[in-house]
């Protein structure tokens, strides 16, 4: 079998696949993970949703897999370090669901700004507008430079950090970005977007180093990992109200337990994950990836492992060389 389908496709994606290789679709497999295991032996390419986890003891039962595709979410769960021992590609797109992650982060901001009232010169509670705010952006990602040009539109000033791109760098100029230490971030910006790929040396990242000086009446949005941040400093700001208000599009389970330092936080609000979730970025996200898996399936020789390669979150697959950097 050259491809096993556990993540729902589109039917034009799938048709397409189905017309060029073997492709079995097989989506209660996930809720089967022995099942799955056993189906994986003679499979050279598997797409599987985030709810299916991917390391070294489920790669032993799939001695001819070449690639294995994510349409949505992270790769936490999948094991890169495995993979790339395996020679396995890691195979997502880090583009396709930009458009969507600004167009969420903008709405968030926008709600927040107008709901979370401040008290004006005159005492009167009042709004805020996104024009003519600062507006920080933690993490050049793809999302960042969609959500930089919105912004801009409106009229805010755009600043940014990420650990891993140095102020140099020619990404902040190509996305009119301004680069920022974080602390100098967190002290000018009157909204916070937070869309950093989270690795393990980023937990707590986001934490008593930086929380607490914040911009007074600051608002926050967050589509990363939550380990980026660290509960308790979340916490103090939020419950002082020196931080206005924060919106997590996902949150580590249980954080918000009696006990947790986030309960009965009511100026935290969660949503499960939407932020890249919609008709449009699935369609483009589904196309990306299965073309990748098309071209991996027929190359001439199998790869080694000098040629491994996670297609995120280092070099997006669906982006030039030019502008993957950052």
């Amino acid at each position: 079998m050259d491809v096993l389908i556990v993540e729902p496709l589109e039917p034009e994606v799938m048709q397409w696949l189905g017309e060029r290789h073997a492709v079995r679709y097989a989506p209660e497999l996930a809720r089967e993970p022995r099942a799955l295991r056993q189906a994986l032996f003679n499979v050279r390419a598997l797409v599987i949703p985030p709810s299916v986890a991917l390391d070294a003891q489920v790669l032993h039962y799939a001695p001819v897999l070449r690639a294995v595709g994510r349409l949505s979410a992270g790769a936490e769960n999948i094991d890169l370090d495995a993979c790339g021992r395996a020679g396995v590609e890691v195979v997502r797109s880090a583009t396709a669901s930009a458009a969507a992650e600004a167009e969420f982060m903008i709405g968030a901001l926008l709600a927040m700004l107008r709901r979370v009232p401040v008290v004006n010169a005159e005492g009167l509670l009042v709004g805020r507008e996104l024009g003519g705010a600062t507006i920080g952006l933690v993490g050049m990602v793809p999302a960042a430079r969609s959500l930089a040009q919105l912004l801009m539109a409106f009229g805010s000033r755009v600043v940014g950090y990420d650990p891993s791109v140095h102020a140099s760098d020619s990404v902040w100029a190509r996305w009119r970005v301004e680069p920022l230490p974080l602390r100098e971030l967190m002290e000018q910006s009157d909204g916070v977007c937070v869309q950093l790929g989270y690795f393990t040396r980023y937990q707590g990242l986001i934490g008593e180093r930086f929380l607490p000086f914040c911009k007074p009446n600051q608002v926050l949005v967050s589509i990363a990992h939550s380990s980026l941040f660290d509960e308790s400093s979340l916490a103090e700001v939020l419950a002082t109200g020196r931080m206005a208000a924060a919106w997590f599009d996902s949150l580590e389970p249980g954080a918000m337990d009696p006990g947790r330092p986030l309960h009965d936080i009511d100026t935290l609000q969660i949503t499960p994950r939407v932020a890249s979730t919609t008709r449009e970025s699935r369609i483009r996200s589904a196309w990306a990836v299965a073309r990748r898996i098309d071209e991996l399936l027929n190359a001439s020789s199998t790869p080694t492992r000098p040629d491994f390669k996670s297609t995120a979150p280092d070099v997006p697959l669906d982006l030039p060389a030019d502008e993957s950097s950052g």
